[in-house]
């Protein structure tokens, strides 16, 4: 009850933004009951002049999804990887081409039937149609990876709230994915529990934190300040006074925040991270390296602390592709989102991205005034 009621009142707030009522949607599925395993697909050619159609293509890929499954799992995603058409491959396309046996590589992402059954229920007892559910971390990198990347090779990282999504492309494909049981909530627990503040202040601090440029006072610098009480005395201390936390606390130290709790567990967060990308089989064939995103992302020391434990290029990814953001949405945190919309849209791409004309129906619709909160409000209403 309290699911469907929470994407009622999402689903309210999004209608009043669009001017218009939602008929269908598409659902983000994410949680640890999320799986992935790789497949193989092999028919022979329908046609007699062996010309291969799109429903050949159909057959192949139909054919890669006949895998022995447990009741308890339900197929999400059957994303091909490569064609072979008789033993020729590296086919992206093989419509058209002519052929005996068409072969067919694929990466199919799984979720537990139960979970994905009560999500879909939640949505359709409101009267909205699903027209499909996405993986989080599919959904991600359609905002946050550009084409170059995928085809040399990425991982991209989206820390959610409650769990980490990964999602390793090679050769254009993602070819495995999987998540992590950890997310930023975890931070902001080990916040909450180190500073006796409740989980709503601890999440304040993380997030100021974040905002607050790196002091060099955590690589043993000296640092004059203006409260510095002599030359070459070390300050750290961050005023939290501002941020209005019940606990009335004033100064904290950022290198204890950081060093001793923020730090260690994200270094748990990228050491799991690195035993999947080995379980994956894909070690090495990465050279675009990593792409963190998720509201996770901003957490101080992220970048840093994936540099050290993966030992591999890392950048910010945020979400792109999409003209007529404002600068608040423009945030790894709504990479999901954008994903979201980009996956329904995804048939109106061209090569200088997608304009989504209901934005701008959105933008005339409200006063200049409070537009930025409006927007969010409306992003957030996608968010899963």
């Amino acid at each position: 009850e309290e699911a469907t009621a929470a994407i009622s009142q999402s689903l309210e707030s999004a209608e009043r933004m669009a001017g218009t009522q939602v008929g269908h949607a598409f659902i983000c599925v994410g949680g640890a009951h999320i799986a992935s395993q790789n497949s193989h697909g092999v028919v022979a050619v329908a046609e007699p002049d062996r010309e291969i159609g799109e429903h050949d293509v159909r057959r192949v890929v139909e054919a890669a999804k006949a895998v022995s499954l447990p009741s308890s799992r339900e197929i999400l995603h059957v994303l091909p990887r490569g064609y072979v058409v008789d033993s020729q491959e590296g086919v992206v396309d093989p419509v058209g081409m002519t052929g005996v046996r068409l072969e067919v590589d694929t990466h199919l992402v799984t979720g537990g039937a139960t979970a994905i059954r009560n999500l879909r229920k939640c949505v359709e007892e409101l009267g909205v149609e699903v027209s499909g559910m996405v993986f989080g971390g599919l959904a991600s990198s359609l905002a946050s990876l550009t084409d170059t990347e995928k085809e040399l090779g990425v991982v991209l990282i989206d820390i959610g709230g409650g769990t980490t999504d990964v999602a390793i492309f090679v050769e254009g494909a993602l070819s495995y994915s999987s998540v992590i049981p950890i997310g930023a909530i975890n931070i902001t627990k080990d916040l909450a529990a180190g500073l006796r503040v409740s989980l709503e202040s601890a999440e304040k601090i993380k997030l100021l934190l974040g905002q607050t440029p790196r002091l060099p006072a955590l690589a043993d610098e000296e640092i004059p300040t203006a409260g510095a009480k002599g030359k070459g005395e070390k300050s750290d201390e961050i005023d939290v006074s501002g941020l209005g936390l019940p606990e009335e606390l004033r100064m904290l130290s950022r290198r204890t925040l950081v060093e001793g709790i923020i730090k260690p567990r994200l270094n748990e967060i990228f050491t799991m991270v690195g035993l999947e990308i080995k379980r994956s089989g894909f070690g090495g064939m990465t050279p675009s390296g990593v792409v963190i995103t998720g509201g996770g992302a901003q957490t101080v020391g992220a970048v840093e602390s994936a540099r050290r434990n993966l030992a591999m290029p890392v950048h910010i990814g945020l979400p792109k592709k999409v003209t007529g953001l404002i600068d608040e949405i423009m945030t790894p945190a709504y990479t999901t989102s954008v994903g979201l919309l980009l996956y329904g849209a995804k048939g109106a791409e061209t090569e200088s991205g997608i304009k989504f004309a209901g934005f701008s129906k959105i933008r005339d619709k409200v006063q200049i005034k409070g537009l930025a909160g409006k927007l969010i409000d409306l992003v957030k209403s996608f968010m899963p």
